[in-house]
C-alpha cells in the first residue's frame, strides 16, 4: 500500500465521504446475525440528546468542580514554596550577587547552597535553574534574576519535569556509578534548554569515592552544564569540592520577618491569627520557614472550630507544650523572692497542663536573656504592654551581675534536665539552687566589702573609764600580745626581730615607735611591716623615737627578771648557807620552765 490512495479517479475528499456511506463491520455482522436467528427485540428508546450547544454550557460545571473535588491538599510548606527570588525572604546578599552575576555574564559553573533546614537551599537551587534557562513570554529572552514563570523552560522546571534539569537525591545516590551516569550524560548538550543542570541534594551523602570520581568534571564542565549542590553539613565536603564550587550561606530567618510571612500566609489562606500566636511560632521555628510553615499547618488544624478556626496563642502553646507565659514570669518571680513553695507548686502545675521540663528551662533562660537585653537598650522588647512592663521592672531592679549568674546557673541546670532519668525531678533541684543562690551576695561585692574593712582595719579598742586620754598604751602587755600574734602567724623571723631588737615607744592600731639599740644595723622595717599587715589586714607606719622613753625589748624584760630571780634565788638562806659550805660553787639553771605559749628561736642575737 503506498501513501497515495488506489482510486485515483476522485478526489481524496469524495473518497471519504463514501466511505462514511458505507456500512460499517458493527453494522454489517448485526445484519448477518439476523440473517441466520432472527431480528433481535428493538431495544427502549433512548431519551432524546440534548443539543450540542446545551451538552458545551452543560459540560464546563463538571469539568471545573471534578479537579477541586479530586485535588489532594498541599501543605503549606510546599504549597507556599517561592516561585521567584522575589518571595525568597531573608537572602537578599545571595539574591544580589547571582543578579550582579547574571547581569555582567560571570555566572559560576557549580554553586554550593548552605545552611540549616528550612531556609531555602533546594528552592534556591530551582529558582537558579529558573534564572539561567528562562526564555522570557516571547521565547527569545536571556538568563535574568526575574524568571517570568510562565515559559515553557519556566513551568516544566516549576513542576518537576523538564528533561534538562536533573535533580538528585545524594542520600540514595551515593556511589561511583550514580556519579559516573553524570560523568557521561554531561558530554551531550542540553536537549530543549539553555543550560543543562544538575540539582544534587544533601551533597554531603556522597561517598570519598563518588567526590574524587567527580572532581575533574566539576573543575572543568562543559560550557552547557552547571552543577547546584545542597547541603545542611557543609564541613563533610571534601576541600577540593568546597575550592571548585561559590558558596552561599543561606542565613536562618529572622523571627520577625517570620511572623510577618507567616500573617502573609494566613492572610492568603482566610484564616485569622493572633500576633502573639504567630511570634510562638516565630520562635518555635528556630529561623526555618519550613518548620515554621509545619507547625502553622498544624496550628490551623487545632484551631476550635467554634471560633470560627481562628489561631489563638493559648492553643498554640497547648499543642507546642509551652509554658504559658504568664506562668513564666510568676514562677521567675517566685525564684527572685525565694519562695520555693510557690516555685515548686508553679512547676508541678506547669508539668500537669503537659509542659516539659526541658522546655520550662528553656523558658526561664528566654526571660533571663530578654532581662539582660533591656539592661543593655534600654527597654524592653516584648509582644504585651503588661509583658514589657515586667522586664523593664527587673531589669532596673536586678544587677548585672545578678541576671548573668541567673544565665549560668540555668544553663547548667538545662543541661542536667535533658541527661537526667527524671527531667522533672531534675528541674526542681536545679531551680531550688536558683532559688538559694539568688539570695547570696553578689561575690564582686563582698570581695570589695572585704577589701575595705581589710584597709580600714578592726575598731580600735574602747578604753576604761580609769585610763586617761593621753596614757599610752602599756608597751609589755599590748607589745607582748602583738608580737604573739605575729608568732602564732608564722611569721617567725619577724617575731624574733620583734622580741629582740625592738624597744618600743608607743604601740597605736598602725603606727609602731620604737627604738633599736646601735649594735642592731640591718634594715627591719619591711619584714615587719609585712608581718603587721598580714596580722590586721592594714598598712603600719613604723617611726623610730627618743631613747629616753623607749621601753625594753622583751628579750632584755626577760633578762632582767631571769637576772632579779636569781638575785632573790641568792638571798635564800639555803643558797646563803650552801654557798659559805662551798665558796667556789656556781648557780645553774637546769629545766627552767618557758612562759606559757612561747616558743625560743634560736636567732643569732646579733642578726
Amino acid at each position: 500500500m503506498g501513501d497515495s490512495p488506489d482510486n485515483t479517479d476522485g478526489l481524496p475528499w469524495e473518497a471519504e465521504a463514501e466511505e462514511a456511506d458505507a456500512p460499517s463491520a458493527a453494522e454489517l455482522e448485526a445484519a448477518g446475525q439476523n440473517s441466520m436467528f432472527g431480528d433481535a427485540p428493538e431495544p427502549a428508546p433512548a431519551p432524546a440528546e440534548q443539543p450540542p450547544v446545551a451538552q458545551a454550557e452543560a459540560a464546563p460545571a463538571p469539568a471545573v468542580a471534578a479537579p477541586q473535588a479530586s485535588q489532594p491538599y498541599r501543605v503549606l510548606a510546599r504549597k507556599y514554596r517561592p516561585q521567584t527570588f522575589a518571595e525568597l525572604i531573608g537572602q537578599d546578599a545571595m539574591v544580589r550577587t547571582l543578579a550582579n552575576a547574571i547581569a555582567r555574564d560571570r555566572l559560576a559553573h557549580a554553586f554550593l547552597m548552605t545552611g540549616v533546614r528550612g531556609v531555602g537551599k533546594t528552592s534556591t537551587a530551582r529558582l537558579i535553574a529558573k534564572a539561567l534557562n528562562c526564555v522570557g513570554p516571547d521565547g527569545e529572552g536571556g538568563p535574568t534574576i526575574s524568571p517570568c514563570g510562565v515559559c515553557e523552560p519556566c513551568t516544566a522546571i516549576a513542576e518537576g519535569r523538564h528533561i534538562d534539569v536533573i535533580e538528585m537525591d545524594a542520600a540514595s545516590h551515593t556511589g561511583v556509578d550514580d556519579v559516573r551516569e553524570i560523568i557521561e550524560a554531561v558530554r551531550y548538550a542540553a536537549v530543549s534548554a539553555r543550560y543543562k543542570i544538575y540539582i544534587i541534594d544533601e551533597v554531603h551523602m556522597l561517598s570519598r569515592n563518588a567526590f574524587n570520581a567527580l572532581l575533574k568534571t566539576l573543575e572543568e564542565p562543559p560550557a552547557h552544564v552547571k552543577f547546584l549542590f545542597a547541603t545542611t553539613e557543609v564541613d563533610k565536603l571534601p576541600v577540593t569540592v568546597l575550592s571548585r564550587t561559590q558558596r552561599f550561606d543561606l542565613r536562618r530567618i529572622p523571627v520577625e520577618l517570620l511572623e510577618s510571612h507567616f500573617a502573609e500566609i494566613c492572610r492568603k489562606e482566610g484564616v485569622e491569627a493572633e500576633d502573639e500566636a504567630l511570634h510562638i511560632i516565630a520562635n518555635a521555628a528556630e529561623g526555618s520557614v519550613r518548620d515554621g510553615l509545619s507547625i502553622l499547618d498544624q496550628a490551623i488544624a487545632h484551631a476550635d472550630m467554634e471560633t470560627g478556626g481562628k489561631v489563638s496563642a493559648e492553643r498554640v502553646r497547648d499543642m507546642l507544650g509551652l509554658a504559658d507565659r504568664g506562668a513564666q514570669r510568676r514562677l521567675f518571680a517566685h525564684l527572685l523572692e525565694g519562695d520555693s513553695k510557690a516555685a515548686l507548686k508553679a512547676v508541678d502545675d506547669q508539668y500537669a497542663l503537659g509542659v516539659e521540663p526541658l522546655s520550662l528551662m528553656r523558658a526561664l533562660m528566654d526571660l533571663t536573656h530578654r532581662i539582660a537585653l533591656a539592661q543593655v537598650a534600654g527597654e524592653a522588647d516584648a509582644p504585651t504592654a503588661e509583658e514589657r512592663e515586667q522586664l523593664d521592672d527587673w531589669a532596673k531592679r536586678l544587677e548585672v551581675g545578678q541576671v548573668h549568674r541567673l544565665w549560668q546557673l540555668l544553663l547548667k541546670g538545662h543541661d542536667e534536665v535533658r541527661q537526667a532519668p527524671d527531667p522533672l525531678v531534675s528541674a526542681r533541684m536545679a531551680l531550688l539552687r536558683v532559688l538559694h543562690a539568688s539570695n547570696l551576695p553578689d561575690p564582686g561585692k563582698l570581695a570589695k566589702k572585704l577589701e575595705e574593712l581589710a584597709e580600714r582595719g578592726p575598731a580600735p579598742a574602747t578604753t576604761t573609764e580609769n585610763s586617761s586620754a593621753g596614757e599610752a598604751p602599756s608597751a609589755s602587755l599590748d607589745w607582748e600580745t602583738l608580737v604573739d600574734k605575729v608568732d602564732n602567724a608564722g611569721h617567725l623571723q619577724a617575731a624574733s626581730i620583734m622580741r629582740l631588737q625592738v624597744r618600743p615607744i608607743l604601740v597605736e592600731q598602725g603606727r609602731l615607735v620604737y627604738h633599736r639599740s646601735d649594735k642592731f644595723s640591718d634594715a627591719i622595717e619591711p619584714v615587719l611591716k609585712d608581718a603587721l599587715y598580714a596580722i590586721s589586714g592594714e598598712r603600719w607606719t613604723l617611726e623610730s623615737g627618743d631613747p629616753a622613753k623607749a621601753r625594753p625589748s622583751l628579750v632584755e624584760v626577760e633578762k632582767a627578771e631571769r637576772e632579779e630571780a636569781k638575785a632573790k634565788l641568792r638571798e635564800h638562806p639555803l643558797v646563803k648557807a650552801t654557798f659559805a659550805a662551798f665558796p667556789d660553787a656556781e648557780l645553774i639553771e637546769d629545766g627552767a620552765e618557758l612562759p606559757p605559749q612561747r616558743r625560743e628561736i634560736p636567732w643569732s642575737r646579733n642578726a
